[in-house]
């Protein structure tokens, strides 16, 4: 009898902890649900940044762009505790083949407002008509305030003849050969919006024919060219 009653009482204490086994689960069972709801809101998270890093792409062409910081200014604005210091960049950006823009950013910090004038030279990104894919068709001038630019063609060779803030602009573009002069102010933010006008003028023979209904040979025939060298500049003309 004291064998049987030895058994019994064990029999309880041994099923105690196999009652106990799914209270102490349960709780793992509900951390495992919470770190499913984080991993599911880090994949989201993760499929958002990578929507807005496809929505930059898209918007650069899928293009690798060359960008180039011009100029950085230490500025500050006077508040009612003192001055808050703050930096402005300016910035250029092309893609090497006849396109390119600027733009300008402020922020507390340098990196951050480079940040912003890179994102704001590549909405306002222009195309420029180039002569065999090195040169400016024509010769060309331009005036934004106190800045005023001359833009010349220049034969294969030549270089990229300019100053700084010019120099970012022409590199960006993808232009090999150039003579530029700048008279007036050596501001760059107005150098380099007087270039863009300048750019802005540009024309190519294949958009004058388009719109006065020739052909491009006849529009460079008149420069006294004969007609097999008009035929074969205008077979070279791409844009």
């Amino acid at each position: 009898m004291a064998e049987e009653e030895t058994k019994t009482e064990a029999t309880p204490a041994a099923a105690a902890p196999a009652e106990a086994a799914p209270a102490a689960a349960k709780p793992q069972e509900r951390q495992g649900r919470g770190g499913n709801r984080g991993g599911n809101r880090d994949k989201r998270g993760g499929r958002d940044g990578g929507r807005g890093r496809g929505g930059r792409g898209n918007n650069d062409g899928g293009e690798e762009l060359i960008e180039k910081l011009v100029h950085i200014n230490r500025v500050s604005k006077t508040v009612k505790g003192g001055k808050r210091f703050g930096f402005a960049a300016l910035v250029v950006v092309g893609d090497g083949k006849g396109r390119a823009g600027f733009g300008k950013g402020k922020a507390r910090e340098v990196p951050e407002a480079i940040t912003k004038a890179t994102a704001a030279a590549k909405k306002k990104m222009v195309r420029v008509p180039l002569r065999e894919g090195r040169t400016l068709h024509h010769d060309g001038t331009g005036q934004f305030g106190a800045g005023n630019v001359t833009l010349r063609s220049a034969p294969p060779g030549t270089g990229i003849i300019a100053g700084g803030p010019m120099r970012a602009v022409f590199e960006s573009l993808g232009v090999a050969d150039v003579v530029t002069k700048s008279n007036g102010t050596s501001n760059p933010y107005n150098m380099i919006r007087a270039t863009f006008v300048a750019l802005g003028e540009q024309t190519s023979p294949k958009a004058v024919s388009q719109r006065r209904g020739k052909k491009i040979a006849d529009l460079l025939g008149r420069g006294g060219a004969s007609e097999a060298q008009a035929e074969a500049d205008a077979a070279a003309v791409t844009e």
